[in-house]
């Protein structure tokens, strides 16, 4: 990874085990890097490592320009860089997990107390900080984004997302929504094989051949869902119902719990009373975008 070797200054607060890798990541890249955390025994192995502990959260944010914030939830970060502490000039990059209007909304503090401000979320475990498979999503001003990349670097893939400050929220639980759907299709279809006595472990390399086919279909539907245009160039919804009712009946028969089949061919069937039957399966936008009963 290209490393900024300029060693530019940088403040971690919060370190928990997130922040202890960030810190830690910095310091590796050589950054001298000024830590502040509540407890501050947490602190004990950076600062052998070379950090500077900073005695309050004020001092920490003038040993650098640039700061980067992850604690417990932005009510926490709100609580310690409130009143009495300076931000004026400081570039804050708040790693905190949240939602897109704790982000806006931060954004808008920030800069009324004179600081800039972009939004992250990390896409990684503390262990994989500071490797490329480290993806960490930044939203907010580009310029802000381009000055410190090199700097950002150093923790793994820094990825910009866009002007809209929530934006880094949204793809968080975005990516979430894919991760936990693709874990739920895989544990449905082992508990059915499980029933005719295959293991997890001989179903995983199919599954993982139909999860990889399905995501390349991903493209494809998504000019559909943009152009608002749905032609059955692959198969029609009404056709993927009834293989739904399939699976459905399936799970019944051999005794496997069939909940979240159900739930799709509950949507299925609400798209295709309102007339998409004859449509492709990417039409299902419409029941996704909208609030259940609306």
């Amino acid at each position: 990874m290209n490393h900024d070797n300029t060693g530019t200054p940088v403040t971690v607060i919060g370190l928990g085990l997130m922040g202890q890798a960030l810190a830690g990541a910095f310091l590796k890249a050589g950054h001298p890097t000024t830590v502040w955390n509540r407890t501050t025994s947490k602190a004990d192995q950076l600062v052998a490592q070379g950090a500077r502990l900073a005695p309050t959260v004020g001092d920490a944010l003038k040993a650098a320009s640039l700061a980067i914030i992850c604690v417990t939830d932005y009510q926490a970060m709100h609580e310690l860089l409130g009143s009495g502490v300076e931000l004026d000039g400081t570039m804050l990059i708040n790693l905190t997990s949240g939602d897109s209007a704790q982000a806006r909304d931060a954004a808008r503090w920030a800069e009324q107390r004179g600081a800039r401000y972009l939004d992250g979320a990390i896409m990684a475990v503390p262990p994989a900080i500071g490797t490329a498979e480290a993806v960490i999503l930044h939203s907010g001003p580009q310029p802000d984004f381009e000055a410190h990349k090199s700097t950002l670097d150093a923790l793994g893939t820094a990825t910009y997302l866009g002007a809209d400050p929530g934006l880094a929220s949204l793809y968080d639980v975005a990516g979430l929504a894919m991760m936990w759907s693709v874990l739920n299709a895989w544990l449905q279809g082992t508990a059915l094989l499980r029933t005719a006595g295959v293991d997890a472990a001989t179903y995983a390399p199919f599954a993982q051949q139909m999860a990889t086919g399905v995501a390349g279909w991903l493209p494809g539907y998504a000019e559909q869902i943009d152009s608002g245009s749905f032609p059955a160039e692959v198969s029609a919804l009404e056709t993927d119902a009834r293989a739904m009712e399939h699976l459905i009946a399936e799970s019944e028969a051999v005794g496997v719990n069939a909940e979240w089949p159900k739930l799709m061919k509950a949507m299925a069937d609400r798209s295709i009373a309102a007339g998409h039957g004859g449509e492709q399966y990417p039409v299902l936008i419409e029941e996704f975008g909208k609030p259940r009963g609306a």
